[in-house]
């Protein structure tokens, strides 16, 4: 009988272990485009992984100061990082998922236009490092990037501790896998190169990025977007409001965010080759995205999206 309960509760123990989900965080620049929603709804309702946070990036750059308008918005008295912050506050809400945390990141880069590294300290660059401090030995923390990098460069300068318990997977650079030749001159890098160069840079640090190149073939069709979308839904109105109020003109979208939301939780889905970093950075090799499954990640948004 002694044998059998400790059979019995060892079988329970390993049981819980394997069962336990992976724990995700995502850092969006979610009011620069739409894309961001939609892939920020995509991981929300995902039943296999455990958001553990959603932080809100900033989408600061040179236009803002010498345009009337950037995107949808007025540039005048615009706050990029408040105004991702809104948006993932308003995304969790429809969702009845007001628990999972969502600090607010840094309102701009680490160091200065010339470089250098000093952080860019937030709430959520110290929500990262406690996160991380809380996992189990053995546990990873995986973060996805869809905007520039500086909350989870800001965590790491603060604590380099914590590299061992990250992986990473980002959105921004271009990368030609024929010619194997990076091009840094993206908007989500550009937004903070200081950041990308220092990851980059960091010997141990698991990156995995989806350039460009391999993002584009991900497109929705405005009509058919409309279509879909139920406005009786909360979340489903905001998709389809951000669509209407923030891409009018727009027939055809690129939806490059959420590419790499359905390529993490879809791996088997696209294709990763380990490439060498940028000559200007330490020479190491890193993850690209080189391939992904369009149209698999096209329905099974949509499924995901009706459950």
């Amino acid at each position: 009988m002694k044998f059998i309960c400790t059979a019995f509760l060892a079988f329970l123990f390993y049981g819980t272990c394997f069962s336990q989900k992976q724990k995700v965080w995502l850092d969006s620049d979610t009011g620069n485009e739409m894309d961001d929603l939609y892939a920020i709804t995509r991981l929300l309702k995902d039943t296999t992984i455990e958001v553990a946070g959603l932080s809100s990036a900033h989408f600061n750059n040179a236009d803002l100061l010498v345009f009337e308008k950037w995107n949808g918005y007025f540039t005048k008295n615009l706050n990029p990082v408040a105004e991702s912050q809104r948006l993932n506050i308003q995304i969790l809400q429809s969702l009845n998922l007001s628990r999972i945390p969502h600090p607010i990141g840094a309102d701009r880069q680490i160091g200065r236009s010339w470089g250098e590294q000093d952080p860019r300290p937030s709430e959520a660059s110290e929500a990262i490092v406690k996160t991380v401090k809380s996992l189990a030995p053995d546990e990873i923390l995986d973060i996805i990037t869809l905007g520039p990098l500086t909350n989870i460069a800001s965590a790491i300068l603060t604590d380099t501790s914590i590299i061992s318990h990250i992986r990473c997977y980002s959105l921004g650079a271009n990368y030609y896998t024929e010619e194997k030749v990076w091009d840094k001159s993206e908007f989500n890098i550009r937004n903070d190169l200081n950041a990308f160069n220092y990851l980059l840079n960091l010997k141990e640090f698991d990156i995995t990025v989806m350039p460009l190149q391999t993002a584009y073939s991900l497109q929705f069709n405005k009509k058919e977007t409309y279509a879909n979308l139920n406005e009786t839904i909360l979340i489903e109105k905001i998709l389809k409001n951000r669509w209407q109020e923030h891409n009018p003109q727009d027939e055809i979208r690129n939806m490059w965010d959420l590419a790499l939301v359905e390529a993490y939780l879809l791996p088997k889905f696209s294709e990763i080759k380990k490439v060498v970093t940028p000559p200007e950075n330490r020479p190491r090799m890193i993850g690209v995205y080189t391939h992904i499954n369009e149209k698999l990640f096209y329905s099974d948004f949509w499924k995901s999206l009706k459950e």
